[in-house]
């Protein structure tokens, strides 16, 4: 069944990969022309010679785009695979395309919406190059924590509902997720950096293609895992067993 739903997954991250690279093409590759133009325009004013490319800005935005939005939905398609084999049945009672799209909305808000809010997106010239290492540990220990809470609630969750109900075990489950995330990132230091006179238009524009992006991305994934394994299992609506996908 692993197999099975590994191979499904890697797949369905592929096509959800290759569809995040469209809508980035198109909304959020403007925005870091506009910011990298910002940066042209700072150190002209300040008698600095632009950077040289090593990679030219069309073969980036096009092909460097493609290929990293790719290995990046076959990566987190294999995940969510995994993920879905682990809970299905025990945390996750739902037919495939239900399950496949309440499991990518969990991926979306706990692994990229929720650090988001900590540690938004932002586009080049808008940040300290020599703080890029730190930035990034920042980000990822949000994303960590956001996961081990969100597991932490599913696990708690469930030991709940006999108790208490599935409605209330849940609202009362998901409180508590928001409170722990809101402690970590108070906890958490914040990076503030942008230049005063960077342009608002840019920065926002570039954190709303990234979000947007990613939004796409998941539900993508969603939808196409769940077609995929609903069509091995071959009824519509059916919830699959442990041999179901061998």
């Amino acid at each position: 069944m692993v197999r099975a739903l590994l191979v499904r997954g890697m797949l369905a991250g592929l096509v959800a990969g290759l569809f995040y690279a469209v809508v980035e093409y198109v909304f959020g590759e403007p925005m870091v022309d506009a910011a990298i133009a910002y940066e042209d325009q700072v150190a002209a004013a300040a008698g600095e010679a632009p950077g040289a490319e090593l990679v030219s800005r069309g073969v980036q935005a096009t092909l460097g785009l493609g290929v990293a939005s790719a290995l990046f939905g076959v990566a987190l398609g294999g995940i969510t695979a995994l993920v879905y084999a682990a809970v299905h049945g025990r945390y996750l009672r739902l037919p495939p395309r239900a399950g496949a799209l309440a499991l990518a909305a969990a991926g979306f808000v706990v692994t990229y919406a929720v650090p988001f809010l900590k540690y938004p997106a932002n586009p080049p010239a808008s940040t300290k190059d020599d703080t890029i290492g730190e930035r990034t540990l920042l980000f990822l220990a949000m994303v960590l924590a956001s996961v081990v809470i969100a597991w932490a609630a599913l696990v708690v969750r469930e030991r709940l509902r006999a108790r208490l109900g599935t409605w209330n075990a849940t609202t009362a489950t998901f409180a508590g997720y928001v409170v722990v995330v809101a402690v970590v990132m108070a906890l958490l230091p914040t990076v503030a950096e942008t230049p005063a006179d960077f342009p608002a238009p840019v920065l926002y524009g570039f954190r709303i293609a990234t979000l947007g992006g990613q939004l796409a991305f998941w539900t993508a994934l969603g939808l196409v895992f769940g077609a995929l394994v609903e069509r091995a299992v071959g009824v519509p609506g059916r919830r699959i067993d442990a041999d179901t996908l061998r």
